[in-house]
C-alpha cells in the first residue's frame, strides 16, 4: 500500500507570483500539442495544414478549453459551491476543469475556426482528435499532484493502493493515474494508428467519441463521483457516466454516417 506524497501544488514561487502545478500540466498539454500536430502535419500532407493554421487553431482551442472546462465545472459539478464562492469561479490554477464542458467548449471553438478559415467543422475535428489524449493525460497528472479526484476505495493488499492523508487513511484507487493511462495514453495509441491513413470525414473524431465515452466510463467504476447537481444518479452511475453515455451514442452514430459516405 503507497502514501500520496502530498505534493506542494506550487511548483515554484517567484516573489509574490506562484506557479502551480496543474497550470504547468496545461502549458505542457499545449506544448504537445504543437509538436503532435506538426509532425501529424509532416506525416500527413494530403491534409494541406501549415504550421499557422496550427498555431491558430491552439488559440482558439486554448479559449475553448478554459472557458469551457471551467463552466462545466460550475454548473454540472459544483453549481451550490459556486454560487456561494462566485470569486471562485476564474481560479482555474486550483484544479476544477470538467471534461465534457471543455469538450463543448473545443467543439465551438473548431466551429468557429472551421467557418473562419473555410476548412469545415468535420475536416478541422478529424485532424485535432489524434492531438488531444495525451493532454488528457497531463491534465490527470496535474490531478494526481493536486492530490484531488482520488478513487473509491480499495483493497489494502492491492500493490498500488494508496491513501490520501488529506481525505482520509482508506486505501483507494489512484483513479487520476488510470485516467492517465487509459483516456491519456491507451486513446492517443488508438487515434494516432487511426489516423496514419486518410478516412471518411467524422471517422477520426468518431473513434475519439466513442473511445473516450468507454473508457471514462470504465474508470468511474474506480473513482469516487463527483458529487454534481444530483450526485450518484439512476442505476448507480455517476453524473460523468451518464454523460459519457450521449457521447459515445453520438460516436457510434457519427462512424455510421462517416462510413456511409
Amino acid at each position: 500500500m503507497l502514501i500520496h506524497p502530498q505534493f506542494d501544488p506550487v511548483a515554484l514561487q517567484l516573489g509574490p507570483v506562484a506557479i502551480h502545478w496543474y497550470g504547468l500540466m496545461y502549458l505542457l498539454a499545449f506544448g504537445l500539442f504543437i509538436l503532435l500536430g506538426r509532425w501529424q502535419i509532416r506525416r500527413r500532407p494530403d491534409l494541406a495544414w501549415s504550421a499557422k493554421d496550427l498555431d491558430d487553431l491552439l488559440f482558439y482551442g486554448i479559449l475553448g478549453v478554459v472557458v469551457g472546462g471551467r463552466l462545466g465545472e460550475v454548473l454540472f459539478y459544483q453549481p451550490g459551491y459556486y454560487l456561494e464562492h462566485p470569486g471562485e469561479i476564474i481560479a482555474v490554477w486550483r484544479g476544477g476543469m470538467s471534461f465534457h464542458g471543455g469538450f463543448l467548449g473545443v467543439l465551438v471553438a473548431l466551429a468557429w475556426f472551421g467557418r473562419k478559415t473555410g476548412r469545415g467543422f468535420w475536416n478541422v475535428a478529424d485532424f485535432v482528435a489524434p492531438l488531444v489524449p495525451l493532454g488528457l493525460a497531463a491534465g490527470r497528472i496535474g490531478n494526481f499532484i493536486n492530490g484531488e479526484l482520488w478513487g473509491r476505495p480499495a483493497d489494502p493488499e492491492l500493490p498500488w493502493a494508496m491513501v490520501f492523508p488529506h481525505v482520509d487513511d482508506i486505501a483507494r484507487h489512484p483513479s487520476q493515474l488510470y485516467q492517465a493511462m487509459g483516456e491519456g495514453l491507451l486513446l492517443f495509441v488508438i487515434l494516432w494508428l487511426y489516423a496514419a491513413k486518410p478516412s471518411a470525414a467524422g471517422a477520426t473524431s468518431a473513434v475519439f467519441l466513442i473511445g473516450y465515452g468507454v473508457l471514462r466510463f470504465a474508470a468511474e467504476f474506480f473513482r469516487t463521483p463527483d458529487p454534481g447537481i444530483f450526485g450518484v444518479l439512476s442505476l448507480g452511475l455517476s453524473t460523468a457516466q451518464w454523460l459519457c453515455v450521449p457521447m459515445v451514442a453520438a460516436g457510434i452514430g457519427l462512424l455510421a454516417w462517416s462510413r456511409r459516405r
